[in-house]
């Protein structure tokens, strides 16, 4: 069982699809996507809760992990898994 996975997230961003990617190959089959290109109200939230503006924006659970290089970071350096199971 894997913790719930938040991503904010645009139709057009290379990051997004790579954190995807990632997560997928982690064992994520369910990710909760966030589109603020379709939902400004979103975007205002997303940079309310993370205070960033950037896209992707991924929570694993209640943690916040942050953009696409913050995830790589976590998984390079083997945290990323034991969030993922809610450890």
């Amino acid at each position: 069982m894997t913790a719930h996975v938040l991503m904010y997230s645009t139709g057009v961003c290379p990051y997004c699809v790579m954190a995807e990617r990632l997560l997928k190959a982690k064992g994520v089959d369910d990710i909760e996507k966030v589109r603020i290109d379709l939902d400004p109200e979103q975007r205002s939230q997303m940079m309310e809760k993370t205070g960033r503006r950037t896209v992707p924006q991924i929570y694993i659970g209640d943690t916040h992990v942050g953009g696409f290089d913050d995830l790589s970071a976590l998984d390079r350096a083997g945290k990323l898994e034991p969030l993922l199971r809610g450890a």
